[in-house]
């Protein structure tokens, strides 16, 4: 009977091909996105790889399993639109803005090179005409990041070569999309004053849309909807499709667009926010393996037994599209001296042929400009491109990814440990949040959250409460795919049980909320605050959030005196720079020259790509002026000192009343950095501590000293001879 009735089922279901059930579609594309990657990994073959070669055994001119139909073609530009998106976010702005003269001269050479080497053959070896050899040349000079999702798997994309392949793909495609415009208009015979007058002015409007008003739309935008990750989610879908329509009406491909929107949002979303780790989770498992197998269902194989010419063609193509790209990528090594795997990595990136090739030679067969030989031929250079770029990248990153782990020492440090106490639900998002940036992206090891019960009659019924808000802070970090290791104690003091949890994960940081409760500058903070820092003389910031941190456009930081002779310092010039790439902002730096050379200098050795300014040091006074400069998208950020410490001065102390007097509107973090400790049991340093300051102070204190002595002295022999 069971039998009978799955027969019966299954006689509704159209199995003939191609497939026309949209439930039965659907399975065959998410099998293939599933398996193929995992059977071509056998054999050393990248998935993108795979996804092309299944996506030409499915098509039309393969076993025609699926119709290249509407529905296709819909997913695959997505999934493009998203992929140029995801690698205008993924840019690294800072390196992006030291590099910018690179990637816009090495754009402009990727373009050039492949274009002019391809006129010279169409023109004079194909005898083409000189429409249709610029029309096809600007298929050579143009490429698509098929091979982006390699490059980001290996954790290579904040390296130059990769930021000014990102780069230059906006320079070329651009260009090429405008000479598409141009070749068309002149074709229909429209190439007046009056087309150029609109070509430009489009261009400058939707530039000026994009850059100038997504930013602080997408600003108030996550400022008002904190807490739906949904709806965030969602609102960046339709601001990037957005842009990709005003591009549309512009004159260009909607690939610029997307592009043009994830540089415009790019600060606004950090690396390690659960929202990115949402985008990437989408675009990377359903998005773009659509579009790659779309690629592979354009392919057509037949092409070859069509007779000598096509197989000419191809060749001819492949070999100026390959040459020019590497040409290109050779001249940029030699330029920026950059390494060979560099190199590679940069030329893999840039040889792949699919979306705005496919436009320019469609839109160009359509207008009667290229035959069905031209087109075929293409077919196959996207194919046989597609490939290459995604072998070299795979072999190139990953070289270039250990060469990268080999001379950063930064990150083969003794493990940096975050702990973050936790008693108030309300702050529990930004803290993680705070503490994951704070983290930084490559740093493996967990967070770890802290709850401390008091150890009375009200224990047990406060271990509940406890276990959640510990379930809150891990289901937050899960979203941005950061591990959290939950911690509950039982001690009759708060301080001790974080002073004790401290020792027990050997802790580096810890991160604590900002306790607004305070009334009187001789307790700081309230008692739990100033024992912790009394107590623990490791890294603690102390954080007061109003605004969500990823909306913070400029970073103020304030440092003591003598604050780059603390154990802590270099560490907490990480952390900045941490902070600062993950928001994506500028750093203000108010100390004095020779702190400001120290904490330069500990930038360059982590290779530090931020934006720095350099003002004069400030003390308590200056707060009020930097209160009537902020803005509600600044962040500051002051470096404090514990009593006894080198950088510690009088007017510390009374930082936290001058923080809750005008800044409680805004958000700031007060630093205290890793310090020596004292003995604190009498009101004097020890001998032993004495090499705790500099020996150049040792030197001006002793000779300020002298000098003070001597004349005390003269004056005292003076008055003893004038009374004589």
């Amino acid at each position: 009977m069971l039998h009978l009735l799955f027969a019966h089922k299954l006689s509704h279901i159209d199995f003939s091909l191609p497939f026309k059930d949209p439930v039965l579609i659907f399975s065959v594309v998410l099998f293939i996105i599933l398996l193929a990657p995992i059977i071509l990994r056998k054999f050393r073959i990248p998935s993108i790889v795979g996804l092309i070669i299944a996506g030409v055994l499915i098509g039309p001119y393969g076993f025609d399993v699926l119709a290249f139909d509407n529905s296709i073609k819909l997913f695959g530009m997505v999934g493009l639109i998203y992929l140029m998106f995801q690698a205008g976010l993924d840019l690294d702005m800072n390196e992006f803005r030291r590099s910018k003269h690179r990637s816009i001269f090495f754009g402009l050479i990727t373009f050039s090179i492949p274009f002019g080497i391809g006129v010279v053959v169409c023109y004079y070896f194909f005898h083409f005409n000189i429409m249709t050899s610029a029309l096809i040349s600007s298929m050579f000079a143009t490429h698509t990041l098929v091979a982006y999702p390699i490059a980001s798997k290996l954790g290579i994309t904040k390296d130059q070569a990769v930021t000014i392949a990102v780069g230059g793909t906006i320079i070329t495609d651009t260009l090429v999309l405008l000479l598409l415009a141009v070749i068309t208009g002149a074709k229909e015979g429209n190439l007046d004053s009056l087309f150029w007058l609109q070509l430009g002015g489009s261009i400058l409007i939707f530039i000026a849309i994009v850059f100038v008003t997504f930013p602080p739309i997408g600003r108030w935008f996550f400022k008002n909807i904190k807490d739906d990750n949904t709806g965030q989610y969602v609102f960046v879908l339709a601001m990037v499709f957005l842009a990709g329509l005003l591009a549309k009406l512009a004159g260009m491909e909607a690939i610029i667009g997307a592009f043009m929107a994830g540089l415009a949002l790019n600060r606004l979303i950090p690396t390690t926010s659960p929202l990115m780790n949402r985008i990437e989770f989408v675009g990377n498992t359903i998005f773009i393996p659509f579009f790659l197998i779309s690629v592979g269902m354009r392919v057509d194989l037949k092409v070859f037994l069509e007779g000598p010419g096509v197989i000419i063609l191809s060749g001819v193509l492949l070999v100026v599209a390959i040459g020019g790209k590497w040409i290109a990528a050779w001249i940029a090594q030699k330029l920026f001296n950059y390494s060979k795997i560099q190199r590679n990595v940069l030329f893999g990136l840039t040889t792949a042929r699919a979306a705005a090739t496919l436009a320019v030679i469609l839109i160009g067969y359509k207008a009667g400009i290229i035959d069905e030989t031209v087109l075929n031929g293409t077919i196959i250079l996207i194919l046989i491109t597609s490939l290459i770029s995604s072998f070299v990248t795979e072999s190139s990153g990953r070289k270039l990814a250990i060469e990268n782990n080999e001379v950063a020492p930064d990150f083969k440090e003794e493990k940096e440990r975050i702990l973050v106490p936790i008693s108030n639900p309300d702050t529990i998002a930004k803290l993680t949040d705070f503490a994951i940036m704070l983290k930084g992206q490559k740093a493996k090891e967990p967070i770890y959250s802290l709850t401390i019960v008091k150890d009375n009659s009200e224990a047990e019924n406060w271990v509940p409460k406890s276990n959640k808000m510990q379930e809150d802070i891990v289901k937050h970090a899960s979203g941005s795919d950061n591990e959290v290791n939950s911690i509950t104690r039982i001690d009759i003091s708060v301080v001790s049980g974080i002073t004790r949890a401290m020792k027990e994960i050997a802790a580096t940081d810890l991160v604590m909320g900002w306790s607004a409760k305070i009334s009187a500058t001789d307790r700081l903070f309230g008692t739990k605050v100033g024992s912790l820092i009394e107590n623990s003389w490791k890294n603690i910031y102390i954080c007061h959030f109003v605004q969500p941190i990823n909306t913070t456009k400029r970073m103020i930081l304030v440092i003591p005196k003598y604050a780059e002779y603390e154990i802590g310092f270099n560490h907490v010039a990480k952390k900045i720079h941490n902070l600062s790439v993950e928001a994506g902002t500028k750093v203000e730096v108010h100390c004095s020259s020779k702190t400001y050379i120290i904490f330069e200098r500990e930038l360059e050795n982590i290779k530090s790509s931020i934006k720095v300014k350099h003002y004069p040091a400030l003390q308590l006074t200056g707060l009020y002026t930097i209160n009537k400069q902020m803005t509600k998208n600044d962040l500051l950020l002051i470096l404090s000192a514990r009593k006894r410490s080198i950088s510690y001065e009088p007017y510390l102390d009374n930082v936290p009343a001058k923080l809750n007097k005008y800044f409680s509107n805004h958000n700031f973090i007060l630093i205290y950095p890793e310090q020596n400790a004292v003995d604190w049991q009498d009101g004097a340093m020890h001998p032993g501590d004495i090499n705790m300051v500099p020996i150049q102070e040792q030197l001006e204190n002793f000779t300020r000293l002298s000098k003070a002595v001597k004349k005390m002295l003269h004056v005292k022999n003076k008055k003893k001879k004038d009374k004589e």
